[in-house]
């Protein structure tokens, strides 16, 4: 097992290190200072403009395509209610299907069903990213970013939002009425909730490759709160590798279970060389032994 497993562990340390990463928080600094001492009143002021410029410097080159995440840390995807809150059916068949009792609270409006219903959908991610580089913009393509089974079968291509963000409490973003929902692949990818309080989901694709010391002008909307729960927002660019992107947990793990069995290993070969018991010698068997009392 020692001999396997660090090989592998190693290899794949090596193909964690060949992605590059660039990660940018910017929740604050996105922030004028004179509203930092009440970030909430801000984010929910909508006469404020929310525009923001960043600038990420890439130090090593950026084979395309270079992906680009939306991270958001302390944001607890998981909890039972929030997780709860969505009609599977009604994202496939749309109003042709009236149980959604596990929407609530956002199951309907004015007496109107919302489509798509639930905490997850009202609260979905709308900051946006525009990137230039050299005077020129970046294309950004945000075409298949969600899962093609997602898009193919648990989301309906005849189904439409309807009366979706129209009430008195506004979540996250809008959806454009006209679109159907399989085609809303932000919201797709919105909807495959985390596990874990800190994640990562795709937002597009630069089909452009970044040589070393280019700067990349980020122009971003900060129309998202994470400020009412202390949450915090980065912008990550990533190239990837045949293992997929940057995680040297794999590789950790491999080399500490490798290094443990090679360990133990040594230890019994050494505790066989000290105390060996001659083969074939019955006076080892315990009924063999003559008795301390005899």
């Amino acid at each position: 097992m020692g001999v396997i497993f660090i090989p592998v562990g190693l290899v794949t340390l090596r193909a964690s290190h060949c992605v590059v990463e660039i990660v940018d928080r910017y929740d604050i600094d996105c922030v004028p200072e004179p509203s930092r001492m009440d970030k909430v009143s801000y984010i929910q002021d909508d006469s404020i403009p929310k525009n923001c410029s960043r600038f990420m410097k890439v130090h090593k080159y950026m084979k395309a395509p270079i992906y680009i995440y939306y991270q958001l840390d302390n944001y607890y995807q998981n909890h039972r209610r929030y997780v709860k809150s969505r009609s599977d059916k009604q994202l496939l068949d749309g109003q042709k299907y009236h149980d959604t009792s596990y929407c609530q609270p956002v199951e309907s409006n004015n007496n109107r069903p919302i489509v798509p219903c639930g905490l997850i959908a009202w609260s979905l991610f709308n900051d946006t990213f525009e990137f230039i580089r050299e005077g020129a913009e970046l294309k950004v393509n945000r075409k298949n970013i969600a899962w093609k089974s997602d898009r193919g079968h648990k989301f309906g291509k005849n189904v439409y939002p309807f009366n979706f963000q129209n009430g008195t409490l506004i979540g996250g973003g809008k959806l454009n009425p006209e679109i159907p929902l399989s085609d809303q692949e932000d919201l797709i990818v919105w909807m495959r909730t985390s596990a874990l309080p800190s994640f990562r989901k795709l937002y597009g694709r630069i089909e452009e490759d970044l040589d070393v010391d280019d700067v990349v002008v980020v122009n971003l909307m900060n129309n998202y709160n994470t400020y009412s729960f202390g949450g915090k927002k980065k912008l990550v660019l990533s190239t990837s590798s045949w293992l997929g992107g940057k995680n040297d947990f794999l590789g950790h793990a491999c080399v500490f279970v490798g290094c443990s069995s090679l360990t133990l290993a040594i230890i019994f070969v050494l505790l066989h060389v000290k105390y060996r018991r001659p083969y074939g010698d019955m006076s080892y068997l315990p009924w063999n032994r003559k008795s301390f009392s005899g």
